[in-house]
């Protein structure tokens, strides 16, 4: 049996101790409330800009650039942001959904620009394993042609109504074509879709921009993943598009 003398006695908590233990405490439950919300909000449902439709303007313009970026807006608008997307991704698809009409009135009325940064991880999640390339590779052909108001028809078919869903059957090269002289492509265009004269330059361009936002995000890329520069944006929040382009 233990003598008396050799029990311990742990030394009393002073009352600061405790004081600051308990707002280390707090703080610690701060922060991580704030991180649920932040990382579990809910996505936005109800449709921004309802009735507007896509991009209008004539004088709105899509090019791209060499690595494969594909800019839609007026030459002079006042501010360009940066949209990484998958062609399969459902959170995308929900972007433009509720987000799409409002830009394209921004994009017309010069207030923004968008560059295009299309990747393709989800290939292997589409039914033809390479769905998110080839819809890439169509994005780029009928960026050859111009037009903005025609180029943003078809981007918004692609991520709204004609978005196909993981794993279920997916659009074919004809079915893309078919979809681009609906949206007011030239043959050409079609022609390009069908024959994937832009599946190479769809693969390099999607690896590309892959790399970059994985360099933006520490090798933790997602998307939708939208950039005011270095800046990222969340596009959950339901005022994101009128905070940028007032």
């Amino acid at each position: 049996m233990s003598s008396a003398g050799s029990q311990h006695n742990p030394r009393p908590v002073s009352s600061n101790t405790t004081y600051a233990l308990a707002a280390v405490a707090v703080v610690v439950i701060g922060l991580l409330v704030f991180a649920a919300f932040k990382w579990n909000k809910p996505t936005p449902t109800e449709v921004r800009n309802d009735g507007y439709g896509p991009v209008r303007e004539a004088a709105v313009q899509v090019t791209t650039t060499p690595e494969g970026v594909i800019r839609l807006g007026r030459p002079d608008a006042a501010k360009t942001v940066d949209i990484f997307e998958d062609p399969l991704c459902p959170a995308c698809g929900a972007m433009e959904t509720t987000f799409g009409q409002e830009l394209a009135q921004k994009i017309d009325e010069g207030k923004l620009a968008v560059n295009y940064h299309f990747v393709a991880f989800l290939d292997e999640q589409s039914k033809s394993k390479d769905y998110s390339t080839r819809a890439i590779a169509a994005n780029l052909c009928f960026a050859q042609t111009g037009s903005g108001p025609t180029f943003g028809k078809f981007h918004e078919a692609l991520f709204t109504t004609k978005q196909p869903d993981e794993g279920g059957a997916d659009l074919s090269n004809p079915a893309l074509a078919t979809l681009a002289t609906e949206s007011g492509a030239p043959e050409s265009v079609a022609s390009c879709i069908t024959g994937g004269a832009q599946l190479d330059a769809a693969r390099t361009a999607a690896g590309k921009n892959l790399a970059d936002l994985d360099a933006r995000t520490g090798n933790k890329s997602a998307t939708p993943a939208i950039y005011d520069g270095t800046t990222a944006i969340d596009w959950r929040d339901d005022t994101w598009v009128t905070t940028l382009a007032p």
